[in-house]
């Protein structure tokens, strides 16, 4: 029974792989047909069906080499060659230099892949690495060089980020963040406290809400938070790599070991702790105080006499 559904199981992630290709390639088509809406829904439907086929794979124990070479060979189509050409059939067909830009993007796109194949590999890897991406990941990278189109779709018109020189720009910028060495989050392993995760959902659904109600302005805010955050990414990276004592501890103990070396630097005051019910001392200010500072006592100095004193003699 099991020999017999082996095979199935398997061809369920490799052929969900199969259509995200299919679905990001179809964003050319639509593309030379002018329909720009239709290029950017090929393309985000294919980086969704990109996060599952791996899932599934795994929810099923049905990883194997071929389905990994095959997920590389779709995210390079997908998010590599579709979105270049679709920027080209777009905006730069007049232009020489941008079918080079084009070629730049795809090969970088490429080149990204087969430095992420040969990291799943290393295990010299520190353990938090498991954490980040080095640099921009396919899917992501794949929408944000198709931010110009996503701002024409939504406005109606070809504003200044349609400028063909603005478009080689861009693709150039998303194409050095893809080979580039910064890090950035991987959303499959960020943990948050309990008592942030009603907020988080509640952020969630008002994302989920707006892409149904403005998708294309919705996507645009979404890419520019994405940008947004590779800052702290790359300072959470570095502050893991000086801390070797919060690599394996949970959120919480890392929050705690975070706090104590911004107190130890100086960067963050002591928390103060009263006990429930004291009172707090506060000083005040003597009376017929001098405006210009205390007042020596002139019997301290002994040129005024006390009251208690006698006449003298």
């Amino acid at each position: 029974m099991s020999m017999h559904s082996a095979p199935g199981i398997r061809l369920l992630p490799n052929a969900i792989t199969v259509l995200a290709m299919c679905a990001g390639l179809s964003a050319v088509q639509f593309a030379l047909n002018g329909q720009l809406t239709g290029a950017i829904a090929a393309v985000a439907v294919a980086a969704v069906l990109d996060g599952l086929d791996g899932r599934i794979a795994r929810m099923l124990d049905a990883t194997s080499k071929m389905g990994a070479e095959l997920d590389s060979l779709s995210d390079a189509m997908s998010f590599g060659v579709a979105p270049a050409l679709t920027l080209y059939a777009w905006q730069l067909q007049d232009n020489r230099v941008g079918w080079v830009v084009s070629l730049i993007f795809a090969v970088c796109m490429v080149l990204r892949l087969a430095r992420f194949n040969t990291l799943l590999d290393d295990a010299e890897q520190p353990p938090y690495a498991k954490e980040f991406f080095v640099g921009v990941p396919a899917p992501a990278a794949g929408l944000l060089g198709l931010l110009p189109i996503v701002l024409t779709a939504h406005f109606g018109y070809p504003g200044w980020w349609a400028n063909q020189n603005v478009v080689m720009v861009w693709m150039v910028l998303v194409a050095a963040l893809m080979v580039s060495r910064v890090p950035t989050l991987s959303l499959k392993t960020v943990k948050v406290p309990p008592r942030a995760a009603a907020p988080l959902l509640v952020l969630v659904a008002l994302l989920a809400a707006g892409i149904i109600m403005f998708p294309l302005i919705s996507l645009a805010i979404a890419m520019v938070i994405y940008l947004l955050h590779i800052p702290y990414a790359v300072y959470r990276h570095n502050w893991l790599a000086k801390h070797p004592e919060a690599w394996s501890a949970p959120p919480r103990e890392r929050r705690a070991i975070r706090r104590r070396t911004q107190r130890r630097l100086g960067l963050r005051p002591p928390l103060r702790r009263s006990v429930a019910g004291a009172a707090r001392r506060v000083r005040l200010p003597r009376r017929h105080s001098h405006p210009d500072g205390p007042r020596r006592s002139w019997r301290r100095l002994e040129l005024r006499r006390s009251r208690n004193d006698g006449p003298r003699r």
